[in-house]
Order: structure tokens, then sequence, then C-alpha cells
């Protein structure tokens, strides 16, 4: 066959079939609407039961992989994220200041913690079977035991955290987005080890770790992932994404970094070749809207979430007001490989 025939042929399987899978394999499979009102945040997946739990304003969407919707949480204020322990998921309540803690079984509200001011990012640290909030208003972390649901302690940090990643050792690393720094601290002994600038990064927002190679990938709103020793806080490399990052995912069985990027609509892929080299494989085209995500690690599928957007109605106090959902659009958009 010539090449003019083969390039031929090529164009016509990618009109026929839609998308074709990139250098990585991943393209879109299947989309499914979730409908309901209001935004979202974070999507996080349960390890245990393999359920999402997707963050909308005032509920809680819980869906399995396949995007059947199995509870809806509701009476809650400002959700953000959620993280896992003990049978119990603890979602971040920032409009609150608390976390609603939920039993995974039955998806029933059990009990609420008080903790700082706007609690967003939440993670789960093993090691001490802590819960720790980012707390944007109070620029802090608050610990929480996850075996009594008592505040242990917390972290000042010096500015406003958002996501956060630990090692296997106890220390935990949380980006400050508005200092463009990554602040490293004890989840023991709620000792600030350091705070290391980010330059190039700016307003960095999502957050994903190898532990294995003691890198911390950044998610930087000018269009960029930062790559950080866990060690020394040095900034190791850098590579290109798409506008509007608001989560990372590392996959350790593939070397994969993800970047999820609401405004240009894309999902970054990225291959970790070596400890100092990184490079991009493709920008999937996903939805307008879609900056959040989760990655299953034993299926290596990835999930977004997004909605239908209309422009809001600016105010006087809000002069550029973010784009407004539209009711009833609110879908799950699933990533596979092969």
């Amino acid at each position: 066959m010539s090449r003019a025939m083969i390039l031929l042929l090529g164009a016509a399987l990618c009109f026929a079939g839609g998308a074709v899978a990139g250098p990585s394999g991943y393209h879109v499979v299947k989309t499914v609407t979730l409908g309901g009102d209001g935004g979202w945040d974070y999507l996080n997946q349960d390890p245990a039961t393999g359920n999402l739990f997707i963050t909308r304003g005032t509920h809680v969407m819980v869906v399995d992989t396949d995007g059947k919707i199995l509870a809806d949480i509701g009476n809650l204020q400002g959700v953000h994220g959620t993280v896992f322990a003990g049978g119990r998921a603890y979602v971040s309540e920032g409009g609150a200041n608390r976390i609603a803690v939920i039993d995974e079984k039955n998806f029933a509200k059990i009990g609420e913690i008080a903790v700082g001011t706007r609690p967003d990012g939440i993670l789960y640290e093993p090691r001490t079977n802590r819960i720790f909030t980012f707390n944007a208003g109070s620029g802090d972390a608050t610990a929480v035991d996850a075996a009594t649901g008592k505040v242990v302690g917390t972290v000042a940090l010096g500015g406003k955290p958002e996501a956060a990643a630990a090692d296997s050792a106890g220390t935990i690393f949380v980006n400050i987005e508005d200092k463009s720094e990554l602040a490293v601290f004890d989840a023991r002994t709620l000792r600030v080890w350091g705070h290391y600038a980010l330059a190039p990064c700016e307003s960095p927002s999502g957050m994903a770790a190898d532990v294995a190679h003691g890198r911390i990938f950044s998610g930087c709103s000018n269009q960029m992932t930062s790559v950080e020793d866990m060690k020394t806080g040095e900034v190791v490399g850098h590579f290109p994404i798409g506008r509007g990052v608001d989560a990372d995912r590392f996959d350790s069985a593939t070397g994969l970094i993800f970047s999820s990027n609401g405004e240009s609509g894309t999902l970054t892929v990225a291959h970790e070749d070596n400890p100092g080299k990184f490079t991009v494989l493709e920008d999937i085209e996903t939805a307008d809207g879609a900056r959040t995500m989760e990655l299953d690690p034993k299926t290596h599928r990835v999930f977004l979430v997004t909605a239908d957007r209309r422009p809001g109605t600016p105010t006087e106090a809000q002069p550029h007001p973010r784009p407004v959902p539209v009711p009833g659009t609110f879908r799950l958009i699933i990533l596979d490989r092969g």
C-alpha cells in the first residue's frame, strides 16, 4: 500500500470513528449525564469500594465507576473534597468551617468536626491516622485524629493552602496558592519544615506525588506543571499544560502524569521518563469546564466532571462573575486506554 493510501485510510478512520487515541492510548470512552443543579469541585474515589464522591456545593453525589448514581447526600454547605478512613468518608464543608462525616455503606451523615475557616483541600495521612483540612480562610491546616474524631492541632501555613500530598514517611506537602510556594510539615509533630518557592510556577492549585522517586507535581495557573524534589524543595523541571488546571494525578504503574484543564477543555498527559525528565504526550480534548478529576489506580481509568455553562450576571461586587452551570447538564466523563 502506498504512503498516500495509508494517509487517506487514516483520515477516513478518524472521520468515521471520532477522536483517535493519542500516544498514551487515552480517549473518552463514555459520558454519563448525572443531572442536578449547582456547581462542583473535587471528585475523589473511595479506595475500599471504588465509588466516586463528587462534591456539588450543598450536596455530594456518589456514583459507581460506570456512572450509576448510588446516593445524593444533602444538607451540606460549601463542600470541596473527600477522604476516606475506617469505613467513613470525610468531606470538607467550606461553608460551615467543619468536616462532615459520612458512613461509606449507607451514605448517612453521622457526625461533624469543627475545623479552621473555609476548609477546602483535605488529606488522609495513614502513618499518623490523621485527617488534615487545608483552610483557605485562616491560612492553616487542622489535624484530626481519625480514631477519635478529635482535633489534635493546627499548623500555620502563612498563606492560602490548596491541594496537598503526603510521602510514605509522615511528611505533608501543600501548595500555597497566593505565595506560589510549597509548604512542608511533619504530620505527627505539626512542625513546618520549610517553604519552597515554585517559580516560575504561578498560583499552584492541583497536586500529585511520585513517592517512589520523591517528586511533587504542582499544577500552575500559568499553564505549566512544576516538579519539585521532596527532600530539598528544589524545582527540578516543568512542562506545559492547558489553561485552568485544578487537579493533577500520577499513575505509578505507568509513569503518566495527568492535568485536567477546565478553561481549555483538555486533559494533558505527560510521562515521567526519569525523575528529571518529563515528556508531554498529548492534550486530549475533554469538555469546557472539566477542571477536576480522579484516577482509578486499579483500572487506570480517568474521571472528569463538567456541565454546560452560561455567562454569569455581572454585579458591582462581581463585575466578572464565573460562568453559571446549566441545570440538568452535569455529567461524568470517563477516559480509558486502548
